[in-house]
C-alpha cells in the first residue's frame, strides 16, 4: 500500500475519534449554559453563540501560524499538538463554574485545536492530484461518521449521567487520537530553514490562479457560516417543536446527527464524481441543494420533518468542503500547501465564529424561522459568486 493511502486510513481513524469527541458536547451546549446560571432565552442564545464561536475565533488567528510551522517542521507534529492539547482542555472544561470560565477554555481550545484540518493538509499534500477528490471525500467520512455518532452518544450520556461528566468522557478519545497518530502516521519530511521559507506575498505571486484561491477562501467562509449559524439554536428549536419530550438532549442529538448519516453514505461517491466531472460543478450544485433543503426547515411543524430535511443538508455538505479542498490541491504548489490550507482553515474558522454569533442574534431578535431563510439566501449568493468566478477563469484559459 502506498504511503499516502496508509496515512489516509490512519488519519481517518484520528478524524473519526476527534469529531466524535468534539460533537459529543455540542448538542447540549445551550443546556450546559443554562446549568451554569444563564436563564433568559436571548442570553442563552447569545452565550451559546459566543461559546461556539470562541474556539474558532482563536483558531482563525493561529491557523496560518500552524500552517507555516507545518511547512517547516512537518504535518505530523501538528496532528500530535492538536490531539493532545484538545484532550487536556476538554478535561478542564468539566470543572468550570460559570459561563466566563467556559468561554475562556473554549478560546484555549481554539489555540490548540486543528487535528482534522492538519490531517486534510497531510493527506492533500501526499495524494496524487488525480486521486484527490476520492481521497479527501474518503477522509471527510471519518469526521462525518464521528460527528454522526458523537451527538447520539453525547445526548444519551447527558440524559443518563448528566452534562458535566460528558466532558470528562470526551477527553479520552482525544487522547487515544494522540496515541494512534504518534505510533502509526508516517511522514517523510525534510525540515525547511526559516530563512528559506517563502513569504506569504511570494506564495501568492507563485500561484497560477491567485484569484481562484481567494475565491475558494471566501467560499469556505460562506459554507461554514451557513452550517454553523444554525448550531447554537438547534436544541432550542427542537424543544419548541417537541415541548413535551422527556429526552431533549437525546432528541437534539438525533437531529444534529441526521446530516452526518446522509453525508456518510454519499461522501465517497461524490468524491469520485468530483474526480470525474470536476469539483467546480459539484461545488455549485451542492450549494444550491444545501439552500433547497434549508428553506423548508423554517416551516416544519414537528421534529420528524426537521430530521428529514437535515439529512438533505448532509447530502449537500458531503460534497462542499471536499470540492473546495480538491480545487486548492489542484492549484497549489507542494511547497506552499501548508500555508494555503492554513489560510483556508482560517476562513473556515472565521465562518465558525461569525455563523454562531450572527445566527444567535438573528434567532434571538427575529425568531428561528428568520434564521433559516437568511442562511439560505446567503448560500444561494455564494453559489452565484462561485459560478461567476469559475466562468471567468474558464474564459481566461480559452
Amino acid at each position: 500500500m502506498p504511503l499516502w493511502k496508509r496515512n489516509l486510513y490512519v488519519v481517518w481513524i484520528g478524524s473519526f475519534l476527534t469529531a466524535a469527541a468534539l460533537s459529543l458536547v455540542l448538542p447540549f451546549m445551550p443546556l450546559f449554559i443554562e446549568e451554569l446560571g444563564v436563564t433568559d432565552r436571548q442570553d442563552i442564545t447569545t452565550w451559546s453563540g459566543v461559546a461556539f464561536g470562541a474556539t474558532f475565533l482563536v483558531a482563525a488567528i493561529v491557523s496560518p501560524i500552524w500552517g507555516r510551522l507545518a511547512d517547516r517542521k512537518g504535518r505530523k507534529l501538528m496532528l500530535l499538538r492538536a490531539s493532545l492539547g484538545m484532550s487536556i482542555v476538554m478535561f478542564a472544561i468539566s470543572f468550570v463554574q460559570d459561563v466566563y470560565q467556559l468561554v475562556f477554555l473554549r478560546l484555549l481550545m481554539g489555540a490548540v485545536s486543528g487535528f482534522i484540518s492538519a490531517g486534510i493538509t497531510l493527506v492533500a499534500s501526499q495524494t496524487p492530484k488525480e486521486k484527490s477528490g476520492w481521497a479527501l471525500g474518503t477522509l471527510s467520512t471519518g469526521g462525518i461518521a464521528g460527528g454522526l455518532l458523537g451527538p447520539l452518544i453525547g445526548g444519551f450520556l447527558a440524559d443518563w449521567i448528566g452534562l458535566r461528566p460528558v466532558f470528562l468522557f470526551t477527553s479520552i478519545p482525544l487522547f487515544l487520537t494522540f496515541l494512534v497518530t504518534y505510533f502509526f502516521v508516517k511522514e517523510t519530511f525534510v525540515p525547511v530553514k526559516k530563512e528559506n521559507l517563502a513569504s506569504a506575498k511570494e506564495i501568492f505571486a507563485s500561484l497560477r490562479h491567485p484569484e481562484l484561491i481567494l475565491s475558494l477562501f471566501l467560499t469556505t467562509f460562506m459554507i461554514q457560516f451557513a452550517a454553523q449559524s444554525i448550531g447554537p439554536i438547534l436544541t432550542l428549536y427542537v424543544r419548541e417543536l417537541s415541548p413535551n419530550t422527556d429526552s431533549l438532549a437525546l432528541l437534539a442529538g438525533i437531529v444534529a446527527s441526521a446530516p452526518g448519516l446522509a453525508a456518510l453514505l454519499s461522501a465517497q461517491k461524490l468524491g469520485r464524481l468530483s474526480d470525474k466531472i470536476g469539483p467546480e460543478r459539484v461545488l455549485f450544485w451542492a450549494l444550491l441543494l444545501f439552500a433547497a433543503f434549508l428553506i423548508p426547515q423554517a416551516f416544519v411543524t414537528d421534529t420528524t420533518q426537521l430530521i428529514i430535511l437535515r439529512m438533505g443538508i448532509g447530502l449537500a455538505t458531503a460534497a462542499l468542503m471536499p470540492s473546495v479542498q480538491s480545487l486548492l490541491r489542484k492549484h497549489t504548489p507542494q511547497r506552499a500547501s501548508g500555508r494555503i490550507f492554513g489560510y483556508n482553515q482560517s476562513a473556515q474558522f472565521l465562518g465558525n465564529v461569525f455563523g454562531p454569533l450572527v445566527g444567535g442574534q438573528i434567532a434571538g431578535h427575529f425568531g428561528f424561522q428568520a434564521l433559516f431563510l437568511f442562511t439560505a439566501l446567503f448560500v444561494v449568493t455564494n453559489a452565484v459568486l462561485e459560478r461567476t468566478q469559475t466562468a471567468v477563469l474558464s474564459k481566461n484559459n480559452l
